[in-house]
This record gives C-alpha cells, structure tokens and sequence, in this order.
C-alpha cells in the first residue's frame, strides 16, 4: 500500500491509503506502485487514477507538483475535481473560449498563449473525465 494526499490551496481533497496510483505529468503518464523510485514532477492537466483493493476512481488535476517517496505519493494541485463535482456547462464553456482565442490571429504573448493552452488542456480533461472517460 502507498499513502495518497492531495491537496489544493482551498482544502485537502483525499489522504488514503492506496494499492496504485497514476499521474499526468508534463513528460507523460506515471504509474506509482509502493516502493516507486523518489521523483518530483510538474503535473500536467489531467486524469490522475488510483486503486484500492479491486476498485478504482479518477479525478482531474491541474497545475501543480507530484512528490513520490518509498510509500507516499503528494500531488499538490491548483484544481482536483471528481466527475461529480464539474460542472459540464461551464467545462464547455471554457473549452469553446480557449478554442476560440487560440484558433484566431493569436497576438498575445507566449506567456498568454502557453496559459490559454492550459485552460483548454484543464477543460478538455475535465469534459473527458465527466463523460466517463479516460
């Protein structure tokens, strides 16, 4: 077993122990199993997934860092929502927005362009994750 916090500047969203666990990270995809390697990484926005004993969940994550010690894995995030929590509507919403300002002449900065990637990234995991997805 590996214990699992994640915590966002608002609250602490989950603290469990847990058989596995996998994160989006900006170099792709990793899976954590007790034992894994030390390793810190920034998260890219995503599904992160986590199993305990034959059952699985998943909840979106943005922004952030994952922290993996011998048996314990941090993820400390700006966002972490469930299926349940996200609101579909707004994700729409803010998927068609982040669409529009980078499919037009794009005359911002690569700053500003970089964070209307993310906000589309964040959107676009939390549609997939809404609609049961992976």
């Amino acid at each position: 077993m590996i214990k699992l916090e994640i915590v966002t500047p608002e609250r602490r969203v989950f603290d469990e122990m847990v058989d596995s666990v996998t994160v989006p990270t900006e170099t792709g995809e990793v899976g954590i199993l007790p034992n894994h390697a030390p390793l810190i990484s920034a998260l890219k926005s995503g599904i992160l997934s986590y199993s305990n004993r034959g059952t699985s969940d998943k909840m979106v994550v943005s922004g952030g860092f994952v922290e993996v010690n011998t048996d314990k894995v941090s993820v400390l995030t700006d966002v972490a929502e469930k299926a349940d929590e996200i609101d579909v509507e707004a994700a729409k919403a803010e998927r068609d927005a982040a669409q529009k300002v980078l499919g037009s002449a794009f005359s911002g900065t690569e700053d500003e362009f970089e964070a209307e990637k993310a906000r589309l990234e964040r959107a676009e995991a939390r549609l997939m994750l809404a609609a049961g997805g992976r």
